[in-house]
């Protein structure tokens, strides 16, 4: 019953991302957040109403196909405010948002389920978000736009960018998106490593309740543990790309590919949970797969942003969010009764089998370069921004 309803979110959230990468791509960054930041907020105050396990579904359902845009949205934002080599360390820190919302949640729940009820923790939240929306619309500009900018850290900003996000190219299809084979080196690994990061979010509580017998407290003392590794590694993951260019004579394309590699391997710690007896040194092995993970995530999303212009790094950010999501949305249903049956053992080796094979792909497949559509017309060295 549990993995139907973490599947409800993954399903609509999968289907959707695309979707809000185009019309993020279509209108812009600032009013297409705006609007997709603060539907999510009004959906995940709405689970407060539901009744029982069948209910939640329904608005968990709701919320994945209104925060969609998230990911998209924070790597099309960062990709206009940063020159490529800051780049990686920007989606680091724009990255640690998701692992923060994961290291409150636990003990905002167990609060909530104390001292007011667990519906109270849906509404916070809610509120919150509708919050954060008021100050995106009253402060974010692109940096052409951006008074408080000087001219030298504009002209910074924008002349550190390559060239497929200056210019005023027409956007590239989804068909030619999808048919490029950077498309394919990004949508494959998503879909074999965004399983980890969904059975971290969804399950770790559980785990710990049901595999190590802990109790309501102990889960809120150490349940946002490996959620607080995932926050060090978005942004150690976002130093590495810079430091590996600087100091191995590696292009800043392929720093990302070594970071990607590095996470990776790291994800064979969880695999090993099923060798240790003490629960305290299984949230150890989670707490490195929690690093591991975001560090990965966050070079495969500088990647994305290197091989796709401003046209289209959203929409491209959205596919190969649908094709992540998806990989999570099976491996869900599959864990929910595997691990009625054989344990949650298993299926962390199987995750960080998953993630080897993903950071291969991508050296493998990736180049440094995508879907370009022609221009239509002569466009100027910086372009308005949309």
């Amino acid at each position: 019953q549990y993995s139907y309803v973490v599947v409800a979110w993954q399903v609509c959230y999968a289907v959707m991302q695309p979707v809000a990468g185009f019309v993020l791509d279509a209108i812009g960054t600032k009013i297409g957040f705006a609007v997709f930041a603060f539907a999510p907020s009004a959906a995940c105050a709405c689970a407060a109403l539901a009744s029982g396990w069948q209910s939640m579904p329904f608005f968990r359902g709701l919320l994945g196909l209104t925060e969609a845009a998230g990911i998209p949205a924070g790597v099309k934002a960062t990709t206009e405010w940063f020159p490529a080599r800051e780049r990686s360390v920007a989606i680091g820190w724009f990255n640690i948002g998701s692992s923060i919302g994961a290291l409150c949640a636990p003990p905002l729940v167990v609060w909530a389920i104390l001292h007011a009820g667990w519906q109270w923790a849906f509404v916070i939240v809610g509120v919150l978000g509708a919050a954060w929306t008021l100050l995106w619309m009253v402060f974010y500009k692109h940096p052409r736009d951006q008074k408080l900018l000087s001219d030298g850290e504009r002209d910074y900003i924008l002349a550190g960018q390559e060239a497929k996000h200056q210019d005023s190219g027409a956007k590239a299809s989804w068909r030619e998106i999808v048919r490029n084979r950077n498309f394919w080196s990004i949508a494959i690994p998503r879909f074999l490593s965004e399983p980890a990061w969904q059975t971290f979010n969804a399950w770790i509580p559980l785990y710990m309740a049901t595999e190590r017998h802990m109790d309501l407290k102990e889960i809120a003392a150490f349940a946002w543990l490996p959620f607080l590794a995932a926050d060090i590694g978005c942004v150690l993951g976002g130093y590495l790309s810079p430091f590996v260019h600087r100091h191995f004579n590696v292009s800043l394309f392929g720093s990302r590919k070594w970071v990607m590699a590095f996470g990776s391997l790291c994800m064979i710690a969880p695999g090993c949970i099923g060798l240790v007896a003490s629960p305290y040194t299984a949230i150890f092995l989670l707490c490195i797969g929690g690093f591991a993970h975001q560090t990965l995530s966050g070079a495969l999303y500088a990647i994305t942003s290197d091989v796709f212009g401003k046209h289209e790094v959203a929409t491209a950010t959205g596919l190969a969010g649908m094709s992540g999501y998806l990989g999570a949305t099976l491996f869900t249903l599959v864990f929910g009764v595997v691990v009625t049956r054989v344990g949650y053992s298993p299926m962390f080796v199987v995750l960080a089998v998953f993630d080897v094979l993903a950071a291969i792909v991508v050296w493998t497949l990736v180049r440094d370069g995508g879907p370009r559509a022609p221009s239509t017309t002569a466009a100027p060295a910086i372009a308005e921004p949309r």
